[in-house]
């Protein structure tokens, strides 16, 4: 694999702290200052989005509406003698907020889904990213594994899966024979359940 940089004393004792290796926490940390990183750069619309539909996930947030919404239609249904209704029965104007209020959680919801996507498609690609740098470091140790076996006169078994697994992987290739293979099982008509047997 990749060289890795030396641990710090700090990272050593941090490790020790927690009963982890200091490889482990580097990597926490690097994680950390990305998603720090990543907040820093999220802008007003954002920060505004990702607060409302926050508060809206939440228990509390359908409580308030249980309430709202029912003291409304008890207040309108003229129930409190000492509150004149405003907005009888089939409250218009109760049907309008619910209308304005659902379209703008609908808004602030596709923002957050938006930049929600952005950051799974960023992290799929560092996924992509380190799988291929792994699979070709490893194909460059098994090549020469392969070859101090040679220098050893040690004759490694399976020289077909040898063969096989020291071949390089081409990522567009992958993704075509994934395609044919959906194509193949969509045009594929599914076969009729088949009828329990009387007996």
């Amino acid at each position: 694999m990749g060289s890795q940089e030396s641990a710090s004393p700090d990272d050593e004792q941090s490790a020790d702290d927690a009963g982890i290796s200091a490889v482990v926490h580097r990597n926490i940390r690097a994680i950390t200052e990305l998603r720090q990183q990543t907040e820093s750069q999220l802008t007003a619309s954002d920060r505004v989005a990702r607060r409302v539909t926050a508060v809206v996930g939440t228990m509390w947030c359908v409580y308030g509406h249980a309430l709202f919404y029912g003291a409304w239609i008890v207040v309108n249904c003229g129930l409190v003698s000492s509150i004149k209704p405003f907005d009888p029965f089939p409250f218009m104007m109760l049907t309008m907020i619910a209308a304005v209020e659902s379209i703008l959680l609908v808004i602030f919801i596709l923002i957050s889904q938006n930049r929600m996507q952005k950051l799974a498609d960023r992290r799929a690609e560092l996924n992509l990213q380190v799988g291929l740098l792994t699979e070709q470091e490893l194909t460059q140790a098994i090549h020469l594994l392969i070859d101090v076996a040679k220098k050893m006169g040690v004759s490694p078994a399976a020289q077909s899966e040898m063969s096989e697994i020291t071949r390089d992987i081409h990522p567009k290739k992958v993704v075509e024979a994934l395609e044919r293979a959906e194509e193949q099982i969509d045009a594929t008509p599914a076969a009729p359940p088949k009828s329990p047997d009387v007996t």
